[in-house]
């Protein structure tokens, strides 16, 4: 297992936080506070272009019911 280095928490409106965290090898992670050991993990630039259209608003339509 590589050795992630965790980010400060982000957290959103209501109980949504996320921690980003990175390792030597160019990989990125993506995982809900408190459960860094289950986390998304891809290339940086993948994970940023995921938070950037979630923020965009491109992924709405997953949030739906």
């Amino acid at each position: 297992m590589h050795h992630i280095r965790w980010e400060e928490p982000f957290c959103g409106t209501g109980n949504n936080c996320f921690r980003i965290g990175t390792d030597a090898f160019g990989n990125a992670y993506i995982a809900v506070t408190g459960a860094e050991d289950h986390y998304v993990t891809d290339t940086r630039e993948a994970l940023r272009t995921l938070i950037r259209d979630i923020k965009a608003g491109k992924a709405d339509h997953l949030l739906k019911d």
